[in-house]
This record gives structure tokens, sequence and C-alpha cells, in this order.
């Protein structure tokens, strides 16, 4: 018993310490010594905007207007807004723009996004395909910045930068803070090579690396660059091109989103079994340890914390650890309790952890028993 608790043990805590400690200095290591830099250029492209939205009502104006102020000649955008079996005036609001090359796919069904996306691309006329989401504001320069990313033959698409504005509670702070996490390590990915994943708020590819979704796809963000980067192009991150968007101010408000998006994970493996061969997945390394790893993350902590309990005896080490994780556990309650300690630095970076690594234990019931994952 004690050796297969010794073997989970050490086997759970080095797969933790790879996956939040191990792997970011790796790929940062990377960019440093072997950079791989973008030969980036003022290029000016024809560029069609893809919008897919379900009952967006009350962003819809505001977007088509921020998308219209993007310093980019108007002549060579297109835009083009797939809605998703709305029940509010979405539809109505977008036709009101004054935009002159604006369609509006006005779908009754509701079918998901990926649906949307691959009727929206097939009427598209421009080189570069943009996405974007509703909610989230543009950059003036956000596009002429990612564009200019394109002049590089050897990448095929980029991912702009998303920041969060209003982030008022301890634990939009911790979620924040999570998040710069996240770009940091993405933004070290591309100068080393390929990021794995790009913000669904923002980000433009070449139109000839497209090909229709697989229908339901959640996690068209992470599909579409991972079948850029299988083409033998590269996928990279251009922090000049921003999003602003408001964090989830408590964990109530963030659970629904965050689980149907980890969840997302699971069905990108069913949907797109290459992902987990080195042979045909030129970022398996980087796939496995920046989203696989992540994903087992909750189970590698409660297996810790039962191998160094049953250990505990064994050795003052596992004692120690095992305290440390009951210690941890007992201030995440303490925070829960008294909302004023969760402003604090540690715990809030904590709290946000915890929250996270919930959701992804959770996730995997919702993509076992949700097969409407797709519609959001």
């Amino acid at each position: 018993m004690s050796h297969v608790a010794w073997v989970v043990c050490w086997a759970s805590a080095g797969l933790l310490v790879h996956t939040f400690a191990g792997y970011p200095l790796l790929v940062w290591m990377h960019a440093r010594l072997r950079p791989r830099p973008v030969v980036r250029e003022p290029i000016l492209p024809t560029v069609s905007i893809v919008l897919a939205v379900h009952d967006g009502a009350a962003f819809i104006e505001a977007k088509l207007a921020n998308l219209q102020r993007l310093d980019y000649p108007a002549a060579l955008v297109d835009i083009v807004v797939a809605c998703d079996g709305c029940h509010d005036a979405t539809a109505a609001l977008a036709r009101r723009s004054t935009h002159a090359r604006l369609a509006v796919l006005d779908f009754p069904n509701r079918r998901g996004k990926a649906a949307c996306l691959n009727d929206a691309v097939a009427i598209t006329r421009g080189d570069v395909l943009l996405f974007t989401d509703v909610r989230q504001r543009l950059s003036p320069v956000a596009l002429r910045e990612l564009v200019a990313n394109l002049a590089d033959p050897t990448v095929g698409a980029v991912g702009g930068e998303l920041h969060m504005e209003h982030v008022r509670t301890g634990f939009a702070q911790g979620v924040d803070a999570y998040w710069r996490y996240e770009k940091a390590i993405r933004h070290a990915e591309a100068l080393s090579g390929s990021t794995v994943g790009v913000s669904g708020a923002l980000h433009a590819m070449r139109r000839s690396l497209f090909s229709p979704l697989p229908p339901g796809t959640v996690l068209d963000d992470v599909l579409l660059p991972m079948r850029v980067a299988a083409q033998g192009m590269r996928v990279v991150f251009e922090p000049k091109a921003m999003a602003w968007d408001r964090p989830s101010q408590q964990p109530a408000d963030e659970r629904r989103r965050k689980i149907r998006t980890l969840a997302g994970n699971f069905q990108l493996v069913q949907l797109a079994p290459w992902l987990l061969l080195p042979w045909s997945n030129p970022l398996w390394f980087r796939f496995v340890s920046h989203k696989l790893l992540r994903l087992m993350a909750p189970w590698l902590i409660v297996a810790l914390a039962v191998s160094t309990g049953v250990l505990a005896t064994r050795h003052p080490l596992y004692a120690v650890a095992f305290g440390g994780l009951l210690s941890g556990g007992a201030l995440l309650v303490l925070a829960r309790c008294l909302p004023p300690l969760a402003r604090w630095l540690p715990l809030r970076i904590a709290l946000a952890f915890f929250y996270l690594n919930l959701f992804a234990a959770q996730a995997l019931l919702a993509f076992a028993r949700n097969r409407r994952l797709h519609l959001w």
C-alpha cells in the first residue's frame, strides 16, 4: 500500500509542478534562448469579419459601431453576422447598421456557434478571416496589428490580447491574475513557435486554411489554430491587438461559462483524436502540457492529498505536505466565510485557482451527460 501511495504521490506532484510551473518555464526559456521572431509588415489584405451571436441585442449595435471604427480601409472589409436562433431583436438591430458591406444571416433554429461560423465563412470574400465575439470591445488598431503578422509567410493565424476591465471583487481580481499568467504562457509559446489556442474574442487567420468545423464544436478558438499548425503554419500572439471584456465578479457567475469551456476540451479530443498523436499533432507536447494536464489537475490534487495522508506517518516530508494541503483548504474555507480576506493577494489567487480546478472537475461530468453542450 505504501509503495503505491509513494508512486501516486510523486507522480501527481511531478505532473502538477510541470503543468503550472515547469511547462511555463520551459517555453519561456525556449522563447529567450531560441526565439522565432515574426516578420511583420503593414499589409492591407481584404478582410471578412465573422461574428456569430445568440440573443445579443444588448451588445450588437455597440459591437458593429466598434467594428466600423477600426483603423482599416472600409472598402477592404466586409462583415457577416450570423444569428443563431435569436429570440430577441439581434438581427433587426444588426440590419440597422450603416456599414455598406454587412450581411446578416438570421437562422431560425439554434444550432450552435460552429454551424453559424461555417455558414458565415461560406459567403465571405476576404483573404483574411477575423473572428470576434459580440460582447468585447476592440482597439481601433486591432485589425491592422493582427494582419501585419500575416505578412510573414510562415504565419497562418494570430490571436489578439484580451484585457479585463471593471475588476471589482476579490474573485474577479484572482481570475484576472490567472488570465495574465495564461497570456504570459501564450506569448512565450508564440515567441518560440506556436501557441495552442487563441482568444475567441479576437483572432485572425488566412481564409485558405479554414475548413468547416465539426457540428457542435465548442472550442473553435482551439481547433482552428491547431488545424493551422497541423498544416505546417505558425499560430502567433499579438499583444498590440487588444480586446476588452468584463470578468465575472462572483464564482456563481463564472461557473456556467467556465464549465462549458473546460468541457469543450474533452469534446475537442473526441472530435479530433489526432490531437493525441505525436506524429499527427506538431504541437503535441504543448497541447498535452497546456490543455490536457490542466483538466487532470483537480484529480491530481486529490491524489496528492490522499497519498500524502497515507504516507504522513512514514516520513516528516509527507506529513508537512499533507499539513500544507489541509492548511490551504482551511484558508480557502475561511476566505469564503470572511469575504474581506479574499482581497489579500495570495488568497484571491488561491481562490481563483480552487474554483477553476473545481470547475475543471465538474466539466468532466458536464461533458459526460450534456449532449447539448454546443448550445451557448
